[in-house]
């Protein structure tokens, strides 16, 4: 993003595992029934967790940073988030209320893209509320290329009229593969 805003502006991160060490976040393990999140680590790796675990510490964040004088807060993940994360003082933006509103305007029906299995029903169930049709299909912007190449192969001939690549992990250069491998357009 600092690519669009040059030095016009200093971004602030925080974040939910912010602190925490891998077995810290193993803690988090998803269980039947919970909303499931997956993040990239500063190591470059991967870990999915519920959002059950985090929605304390991101509470705390945006608390931080309200406290920092920030002028706007920016929610970097398209995972729907309980309303009690909010701040009483500035404009808070999430990707998925933007994409909530587009995706509609451009089809309705869609194929989105979704870091893990454990996402791929939920991932269902969200996109409902918004189009007609929509298969999820799990592929990671975390992992290898070649299984993100295979997906877009796999998702090629799908019924769909629009690819959502529904995570901030995935780049425009996979946006760009996923559109020249499916000649779908990709959002």
């Amino acid at each position: 993003i600092m690519d669009i805003f040059g030095d016009k502006i200093e971004l602030l991160q925080r974040g939910g595992l912010d602190g925490l060490t891998v077995a810290d976040i193993e803690k988090f393990k998803p269980e039947e029934g919970d909303y499931v999140l997956v993040s990239r680590l500063t190591d470059g790796t991967s870990m999915t967790f519920a959002e059950r675990y985090i929605v304390p510490r991101l509470k705390d964040a945006v608390q931080e940073l309200e406290a920092e004088g920030v002028k706007l807060i920016m929610v970097f993940c398209t995972g729907e988030f309980p309303a009690e994360i909010t701040s009483k003082t500035v404009p808070m933006v999430y990707p998925v209320e933007l994409l909530h509103k587009i995706v509609p305007l451009l089809s309705s029906n869609i194929i989105t893209m979704t870091p893990s299995p454990l996402q791929v029903e939920q991932n269902e169930q969200k996109w409902r509320k918004y189009v007609d049709k929509v298969v999820s299909v799990a592929a990671s912007p975390y992992g290898e290329w070649a299984d993100l190449e295979a997906a877009a192969h796999a998702v090629k001939d799908m019924e769909g009229d629009l690819i959502v690549l529904d995570c901030i992990g995935y780049t425009q250069k996979m946006k760009e593969m996923f559109a020249e491998v499916t000649g779908k357009l990709v959002i």
